[in-house]
């Protein structure tokens, strides 16, 4: 065991004749044993409203210390020791007239000085609480870090931690990192983004496909192979000069097996199924089933989602406020502005109901999004804030994964012509907006790290893939779109592996023949789908009819399918030809938005045209008109 020790300085002053005033100082040491391992959270803010923290302090067999603080900024209410002595929680309140200092926590033993930790309490940034959540002006760009560029070669390869890289491995390491993704933000602001979802960042250090970061193995700690706390920071404040929002992606259900505090839990409920691996049932019906049973609601819960994922027993009020605090920390340290929840209604849902009101109590203008992978939207809307729940369930989330209307829409675009097929199916999601407290904040998306590639999904028919990104792109609530979907990537190989859906980005490494940042070695499908992406997202970016407006959509005839969406006196035509042929449309269907209106601007051809009668939609094809 290392001994560090503590110099305490003695200040003599003395005044002499002359009025000079003269400071000596002489030291002495006291040897110090070096025993707390751990502080969490290591430091807080003091403007912040959240006040009455749990500091989780680990080391061995440290539940005999006595911690003190003396301070009038922290008083320390108590102090708990749990059946595993390597803990200690300490209950503070941060007073309402405490500033920024470094506060020593003492730790003595038979009242000797044996160790001591500096809390640092912060001082907050102008208006912090205030920062603004994704929204639907926003498009999102997500990102596997390990998988999109590989800024610095250094921390490919860190010796203390178990898994080597190996780039021939679909689900082995490749070397992205934050560094990286900051090194190319001009290519994402120049496509037209305005947020960047990153997958997990947090240390995984786990034995085999560690390169996804969904397993953590420490709350506080960015992974050394992706980079540092500070660069994510970076990271944070370098979009943010481009006007592009920062959304985390945090796990709170579930840790990864080699995490320390599942090795060495504090008590015996700190993990479900804590005794050996129950996986769960994936019933995740059982929430809102009125006939539930008990057990099928447990065993959905508390399962664990795979066996290198230790199921987080929320309940558990200790490991509660551990993860609210967590996720609290990360988003005034990193300046984030949005949450990604892996995994929603698997956690403790009177948990997620506390959390989601913990951070939107602290930043009312922030935005969440959970994630239910659910083709139902009574499933979905069930969670969103302000739904009134048949159980009385209250929800503080604000943005779901709207996966209703990408299945529906996927589904649409590759089915035959027969009754109840094609655009029918995403018509009728819609229809079911009413459910939901807010539809226009759900986030739409074609893909994402977990599904197969879009243009996979749609047999790499390039015609039926511009349509689907039109779609997301003019339709409520706010895109995602998945890194290399711009240049046509695909996973047709095997289409489900998600380590090939993964795969690494075109020009992210420096042996790649193929740049995307630059264009080099790209096709000229390639080019042009990354030109299109540009220009249509560009054009969002700017375009309040989009964000904001109302949707009217008119039910599909002979699979073309139209919505309108209006702002006051502009409104947007969109209108999508599924057929094999150019299908001429008579417009006096739609003369209860257009009986005044002559001219339309074609967005993606830069042409006006006369919609009195009829308008000519090419074969597979959309059209965007901006009505005159």
């Amino acid at each position: 065991m290392r001994n560090i020790y503590l110099t305490i300085l003695f200040v003599i002053i003395t005044i002499s004749c002359d009025n000079e005033t003269k400071i000596n100082t002489y030291s002495t040491n006291i040897e110090l044993s070096n025993i707390i391992e751990r502080v969490e959270p290591p430091n807080w803010w003091v403007e912040m409203d959240t006040k009455n923290l749990q500091l989780l302090i680990y080391g061995d067999n440290i539940s005999n210390l006595e911690p003190r603080i003396n301070s009038s900024s922290i008083n320390l209410n108590s102090v708990e020791r749990v059946e595993n002595n390597n803990y200690l929680f300490l209950n503070i309140t941060i007073n309402q007239n405490a500033k920024n200092e470094i506060i020593e926590i003492n730790f003595y033993d038979n009242g000797n000085l044996v160790d001591k930790y500096d809390f640092s309490l912060l001082k907050r940034r102008e208006n912090a609480s205030k920062v603004e959540g994704f929204d639907n002006s926003d498009v999102m760009y997500l990102i596997t870090p390990d998988r999109f560029a590989n800024g610095d070669y250094e921390n490919d390869d860190i010796d203390y931690m178990y898994e080597r890289p190996n780039r021939e491995n679909n689900r082995g390491l490749h070397g992205g990192d934050i560094q990286g993704i900051i090194d190319n933000l001009d290519y994402i602001n120049d496509l037209g983004f305005t947020t960047i979802w990153l997958n997990p960042v947090l240390e995984n250090n786990m034995k085999k496909s560690s390169y996804h970061g969904y397993s953590t193995t420490d709350y506080y700690k960015v992974d050394p192979r992706f980079g540092t706390n500070e660069l994510f920071k970076k990271l944070s404040s370098k979009a943010r000069e481009k006007e592009i929002k920062l959304v985390m992606d945090m796990i709170p259900n579930h840790c990864g097996s080699e995490h320390w505090f599942f090795k060495d839990p504090p008590m015996d409920n700190w993990i479900n199924n804590q005794s050996g691996f129950k996986q769960t049932s994936h019933r995740r019906e059982t929430v809102q089933d009125i006939y539930a049973s008990e057990i099928d609601k447990k065993e959905h819960a508390d399962g664990w989602f795979v066996e290198t994922m230790p199921d987080l027993n929320q309940k558990n009020k200790k490991m509660s406020k551990y993860l609210i605090q967590n996720t609290l920390w990360w988003i005034e340290y990193a300046e984030l502005s949005g949450i990604r929840v892996d995994t929603y209604p698997y956690s403790d849902k009177d948990f997620m109901s506390d959390w989601t009101y913990a951070v939107m109590n602290e930043y009312p203008n922030f935005n969440i999004v959970g994630e239910e992978w659910s083709d139902n939207p009574i499933v979905i809307s069930y969670w969103q804030k302000d739904k009134i729940n048949h159980d009385g369930y209250v929800s503080h989330l604000p943005t779901l994964m709207d996966f209703p209307l990408q299945i529906s829409f996927s589904e649409a675009l590759t089915d035959d012509f027969s009754w109840g097929k094609g655009f029918i199916k995403p018509y009728k999601s819609l229809a079911s907006d009413f459910l939901y407290p807010n539809p226009n904040n759900l986030l739409i998306f074609p893909d994402n790290h977990d599904m197969t590639r879009f243009y996979t999904q749609v047999n790499n028919d390039i015609d039926l893939f511009k349509m689907g990104i039109i779609y997301y792109s003019t339709m409520r609530g706010i895109p995602q779109f998945y890194y290399g979907t711009e240049i046509l990537m695909n996973s047709d190989e095997n289409p489900g592996d998600h380590g090939l859906i993964r795969t690494e980005f075109p020009g992210g490494w420096s042996d790649h023949l193929k740049n995307a940042f630059t264009g080099e070695g790209l096709s000229k499908d390639e080019i042009e789908t990354q030109s299109f992406f540009k220009e249509i997202l560009n054009w969002r970016k700017t375009n309040k009819v989009i964000h904001d407006g109302s949707l009217i959509q008119f039910a599909p005839k002979d699979e073309i399918y139209s919505y309108f969406r209006i702002l006051e006196n502009k409104m947007v035509w969109v209108i999508f030809n599924r057929n094999n042929t150019n299908k001429e449309i008579d417009t006096s269907r739609f003369n209860e938005l257009i009986f005044d209106k002559n001219y339309g601007y074609d967005v993606l051809k830069k042409k006006r045209i006369s919609i009195n009668n009829s308008i000519t939609v090419e074969k597979k094809s959309a059209l965007i008109l901006e009505i005159e």
